[in-house]
């Protein structure tokens, strides 16, 4: 059975977002996290990023071991997002940078796949850096789909189905959200680690590759910094100035209601 729509949450959306533009040169992924209701809809509180095994530019895939352990993860998130209760994966999401949102043949394919496990699993797609044909630059879509067989069973034929999405707007970010998007600067150093200690077993390589390896590193290290960690700090400068205005105000409210109440 198809899913009807999918209702994610706009913090949700977000970490998807701050992860698909952490990197265009390689796709990234993750899980989606929430619940299925009564009317096979899908609504999407919280998500779990996963390191990539394999960096490739048009490629990605999920281990055995890292769903098995964002299962357990899932029931325990639930409890930190507004659902309160105990969530399970309902989906993945990828990015596709600088090219279009649709899936290729390959992400309808794992799709299938996945939908042999749950039928109402869900596909979502973060295209970005992408630049169209009427010139704007840097655009970013999102699409949610399916799989279907259109073929036999010894010969399938897998086509995608765009599932209805439906953002749902959040005054402020769930803590599930918010320690998942605290993570992305060290799941990308964990990446960038694994890719340097692959390149020290070589041990006759030669002095100017070992000083290149070490430079391009150390590179990559000053741009999560700059690109990552920068930003995000300052987002979370601005959201205390925010909230402590929005104390301030609050207590004068109390002062002028404490007045009142003493007149009276």
């Amino acid at each position: 059975m198809v899913v009807q729509k999918v209702l994610i949450q706009s913090d949700a959306l977000q970490v998807c977002m701050a992860h698909a533009l952490s990197t265009e040169k390689e796709e990234v992924m993750g899980l989606l996290i929430g619940e299925v209701d009564d009317s096979n809809i899908s609504h999407v509180h919280a998500i779990i990023m996963l390191r990539r095994l394999d960096k490739r530019k048009d490629r990605v895939e999920i281990s055995p071991e890292q769903l098995s352990s964002a299962s357990t993860q899932a029931e325990d998130m639930g409890l930190c997002t507004r659902a309160q209760k105990p969530l399970r994966i309902i989906g993945w999401y990828h990015s596709h940078p600088h090219i279009t949102v649709w899936p290729s043949h390959v992400d309808v394919k794992t799709q299938a796949m996945y939908q042999l496990m749950d039928e109402n699993f869900i596909g979502i797609i973060i295209s970005c850096f992408n630049d169209d044909a009427t010139n704007q630059l840097g655009q970013m879509q999102v699409t949610c789909f399916q799989s279907a067989n259109t073929g036999t069973q010894n010969s399938p034929i897998y086509e995608r189905i765009e599932i209805p999405q439906e953002v749902i707007p959040c005054d402020i970010i769930s803590d599930a959200c918010f320690e998942t998007l605290t993570t992305l600067p060290e799941i990308l150093l964990e990446e960038e680690s694994d890719a340097y200690s692959v390149s020290l077993r070589y041990t006759d390589q030669d002095l100017l590759t070992a000083v290149q390896n070490a430079s391009v590193f150390s590179q990559s290290l000053f741009q999560i910094i700059e690109y990552i960690c920068s930003p995000f700090l300052q987002s979370m400068e601005n959201q205390l100035n925010i909230n402590n205005e929005k104390i301030e105000v609050l207590q004068q409210q109390l002062v002028e209601m404490k007045r009142i109440k003493e007149e009276v």
